[in-house]
This record gives C-alpha cells, structure tokens and sequence, in this order.
C-alpha cells in the first residue's frame, strides 16, 4: 500500500514538473520584425514584451530589430516574420510591384499617423520654406522614406527640381553638417536628434515636416502576414489588443518605457532615446490627425488619396488597391483604442 502510495506521488510530482511546460507551449509564437534599430520608437513593442502582455494574452512574441521598412515587408512576406513594423508606403508599393505574390503583408493598425517624414536644412542655407529647395542637393539613403515620398511633397509644395545624393544612412546628417548637401529627408524624431549629436544646435536646424506642408501621408503601421490572417486572426486580435494597453503606458511614461529599449541594447543613450521617443509620440502618434480619427484606425477618403499618391510617386507596376493593403477588422474596441491624452 505504501509502495502504490509513493507511485502515486512521484506520478503526481511528475505531472505537475511538466504542467508550467505544457503551459508554455500553449502559448502562440510570433516573430514579429521591426523597421529599424533599437531606439526609442521600438519602446512601443518591447515594453509589453518585458511587462508580459503579450504572454497574458496567450503569444509568445519575439521582436527584432529592423534596417528599414522595405526589409520588414519583405520579411513578412517571405514568412521568415509574422507579422512587422513597417511604413505604410512601403506595404502599398510592394502590393503595386507584386501584384501576383501570393503572401502580401496586410496592414492592421495604424500606429503613426502621420509620416514622420521631413525635409531638414540648416538656418544658413538661407532654406526656410519648401520653395528654397529648388535647384538645391538633397541627399538621403535611395530607400528612405522622405525621399521616396518627396515628389508628393514637391507637386504639393510647387517646388522646382532638386539634386539628390545619395548616402548610406550613418552619412546623412554628417553631410549636411558639413555642407556636402543644402538639406536632407528623414524622419524628424531620427535626423534631428541625429543632426544634434553631430554637433548642430536644434535652434539652427529648419524642418519643413511634411503633414504640415499639405503631404497627409499615414505613416508606420503594424502589418500580419495573409498566412497568419487566415490561420489565426485571434492572435492578431489578441497581439493588438496586448499592444495598445502597452502604448498607453508608454504615452504615459516614457522615460520608463525606454528602460525596456536599454534591456535590448546596453549602449542605447537613455536621454537621447527618451527624447526621441517624446517627439515621436508628439508628431506622429498624438497629432491632431490621430486624435480626430482614433489610434490604429484609417480615414478611408485620406488611405484612397494616399494610395493614388504613391501609385504616382513610386511609379508602381499597377496602381495601389487601398483595401487590399488594410484591413481593420482585428483592432480592440472603440473603447480600447482611446488611449491618447487630450491636448
């Protein structure tokens, strides 16, 4: 009897050593890829990581860092990804250019809703306006996003033609302090603290961001692979959900937000990257336009125009579908989703 007991026990024992790893492989694995390095954007993703959000809604998301948005399209569409950060007009072109792959990444939230993008120049340039550019050398990576949206901002802005030099991406700002080119494009919250660190004074630089000069682009979304859409859309659901309650943490606190980036990326500069996040969140995340049309959410008229501008702009094989590109069906509540502070 005693014998039978202590089987008993050691089955027991054994059981319950194997129940935390039965657990965990209940868990649904997403690789999710970012569009660029661990700076203070990427807080965004990683807090609810560290904090365990995401394991709370039953994934078990690995996040990555990216070199641009056109890499984390194509990640996501080779499968290596589930699901990525990438610019919306990247998503749009590669739908354009590809119009018989089988795995296009789909857009399913909107997190900036408005492109990033500016132009940046130097006060003694004599740059203050978007007229100054014409006949002026502008230099940025060949994949930047400004860059590749500047003929919008062009036709909007009616200026003349410009030069471009072209530069790998640690080159950009330091070419523009040493007059190499008259001005650059880049994302503000990136270039500007970037021209900072390369000596510049903010209060000499000039940023002609383009949602302020008539370019309503949308900006960075959240994208999910077809495969994952139709196999699992409540891991969609469940990772968007887990997403939103972080970034309303982060909104909330951003200087310990960006404790989780340092975890990532023991070098990160802590004020820099503080600072960075704050613009991000007050350009692109809390804009005026964000608040009017909600967090995660899209204008169908303003996603159309965008969708034309690009075809236009990017020269795309076939002109951009805007429904094909966004599918808003897997976002939180109307009551989840507000999340961003009155101003």
């Amino acid at each position: 009897m005693k014998k039978r007991s202590f089987l008993q026990c050691a089955a027991l024992l054994a059981a319950a050593s194997t129940f935390p790893l039965a657990q965990a492989q209940t868990l649904t694995p997403i690789k999710f890829q970012l569009d660029w390095r661990f700076e203070g954007p990427a807080a965004l993703f990683l807090q609810p990581v560290a904090k365990g959000y995401f394991k709370a809604a039953g994934l078990d998301v690995t996040v990555d860092a990216g070199n641009g948005s056109g890499g984390a399209v194509q990640r996501v569409a080779s499968g290596t990804y589930d699901m990525g950060f990438a610019d919306l007009a990247a998503v749009m072109e590669f739908h354009a250019n590809n119009p018989d792959a089988q795995n296009k990444p789909v857009a399913v939230m909107m997190v900036y809703n408005n492109t990033p993008a500016s132009v940046m120049a130097l006060k003694k340039s004599g740059i203050t306006k978007p007229a100054d550019l014409a006949g002026k050398k502008l230099g940025a990576p060949v994949f930047d996003a400004g860059r590749r949206a500047f003929p919008i901002f062009q036709k909007a802005n009616g200026i003349g033609p410009v030069q471009w030099t072209a530069m790998d991406p640690p080159l950009r700002e330091t070419m523009l302090v040493r007059g190499d080119v008259d001005a650059i494009t880049g994302f503000t919250f990136t270039s500007l603290l970037n021209l900072e660190a390369r000596g510049a004074k903010a209060a000499d630089v000039v940023v002609l961001p383009y949602a302020d000069f008539g370019v309503k682009l949308y900006g960075n979304v959240i994208i999910a692979s077809p495969k994952l859409i139709k196999e699992n859309p409540a891991a969609i659901k469940a990772f968007l959900s887990a997403f939103t309650k972080g970034v309303k943490e982060v909104i909330a606190n951003p200087a310990a937000a960006i404790e989780y980036v340092k975890a990532r990326d023991g070098i990160v500069n802590v004020p820099l990257e503080t600072r960075r996040l704050q613009l991000a969140i007050d350009t692109v995340i809390n804009s005026p336009d964000a608040r009017a049309e909600g967090f995660g959410q899209t204008q169908p008229g303003r996603l159309s125009l965008m969708a034309s501008q690009v075809s236009d702009a990017f020269n795309t094989k076939t002109r951009v579908n805007a429904d094909d590109v966004w599918n808003g069906s897997f976002l939180p509540t109307t009551a989840e989703l507000n999340i961003l502070p009155k101003k």
